[in-house]
């Protein structure tokens, strides 16, 4: 298992971590199995955005004697109210709803504690100026948690969140198909049965929410990776193609930004087939031909960061030299960290003698030549 720095936490999480929501359709030995494979692999983070009683207190017993190795994303508003779930910005429930999450994980603190599930940005400003943030900050300054983070599907919240300077890092949903969506406050709106014709590439808000968080240094954390598994059959991608569970999880992690992607496992063969990435082979991490070959919404002229362009005859890592500009281009000037970072590489966008092999390469006929030119000019 590879380990990544989350965000300005400075924590080191698991490329793959283990969300919790298939645990709630488990009894007390299946969430158990589940967790213990994800033990076995290297597995050190989890998300545990459920408040059904049981499943809270059957990972607890699951991380019996081990809580330290693991980093709990626990999420602050998500009550269970007359045998239901229910999200709320109550204060009252929403503290007996916490104070029940730390008891049944016997756990004394929780390492990120989770804003959970804002989508409006009406809701992210009541937040803010009311009295759910000043609770969430005094279990921070109680250690009873030990860092603020956010639960969005909506790129424009997660943006207000992470330029709000509250949270440090956040969980939020990426994969191919939703990032091509705009930005919505109902996440059903992600999962029509087709996309508008007019949709290709990566959303503008989402994009640039990527290269936010990178510049920050806010951690993103991953949810939906599969789409909810629409995404790993032919007939429910609206791609129109199956990727797999490697190929999902290599375009999440190759987003500026994110960390760790969290995915649901119900079956201890499922953890097999994700941290099977951990030594997956290039054709194996291959999405981006996929998508390129896909009848429905391919990316076109967009570079995903995947890595095709490999190799340049020049040396340049041309998806570092790319992303680099993109995060830049969001600006009047430059940021120093980002041109510091920029002019640490060993080669960059001055070494490009414009052969176009890398295009030639690429599934999206991205003009690399072109850009590599702009990213000359703008780092100068």
């Amino acid at each position: 298992m590879r380990y990544r720095k989350l965000g300005k936490t400075g924590l080191e999480v698991s490329e793959i971590g283990l969300g919790g929501e298939w645990l709630e359709r488990m009894d007390e030995n299946g969430c158990k199995e589940v967790v213990h494979a994800c033990t076995k692999h290297g597995i050190n983070i989890l998300d545990c955005w459920m408040s059904e009683p049981n499943v809270r207190t059957n990972i607890g017993k699951a991380i019996a004697g081990e809580r330290d190795r693991w980093y709990i994303q626990g999420h602050i508003g998500s009550t269970w109210q007359d045998g239901q779930y229910v999200r709320t910005r109550e204060i009252p429930l929403v503290k007996e709803a916490f104070e029940d999450l730390l008891d049944r994980l016997a756990a004394d603190y929780i390492d990120f504690g989770m804003i959970h599930y804002v989508d409006s940005e009406k809701e992210w400003d009541e937040i803010v100026s009311g009295p759910f943030l000043t609770y969430v900050k005094e279990l921070k300054k109680n250690g009873m948690i030990r860092h603020i983070g956010l639960s969005s599907h909506n790129p424009k919240v997660a943006k207000l969140a992470a330029l709000s300077g509250e949270v440090e890092m956040i969980l939020f949903s990426v994969n191919p198909a939703f990032d091509m969506m705009p930005p919505t406050e109902n996440i059903d709106d992600y999962f029509a049965e087709k996309y508008d014709a007019s949709l290709g590439g990566i959303d503008r808000e989402r994009a640039e929410l990527y290269q936010l968080c990178e510049q920050r240094k806010i951690g993103i954390t991953v949810m939906k990776g599969y789409a909810g598994g629409r995404l790993l059959d032919e007939k429910a991608s609206p791609f129109g193609v199956a990727l797999t569970p490697v190929q999902c999880i290599h375009y999440a992690l190759t987003r500026p930004a994110v960390s760790s992607v969290m995915v649901g496992f119900s079956d201890p063969r499922h953890v097999e087939e994700a941290v099977r990435y951990e030594n997956a082979s290039k054709d194996e991490l291959d999405y981006a031909s996929v998508l390129a070959a896909a009848p429905h919404h391919a990316y076109k002229n967009q570079c995903t960061y995947c890595g095709h362009c490999r190799p340049c005859p020049s040396g340049i890592d041309i998806a570092m030299v790319n992303k680099l500009y993109d995060l830049a281009a969001m600006h009047n000037e430059v940021p120093a960290s980002v041109k510091s970072h920029y002019q640490a590489l060993g080669k960059n966008a001055a070494d490009c003698v414009a052969c176009r092999g890398c295009e030639t390469r690429c599934p999206f006929h991205v003009p690399i030549a072109d850009r590599m030119k702009k990213a000359e000019k703008l780092f100068a």
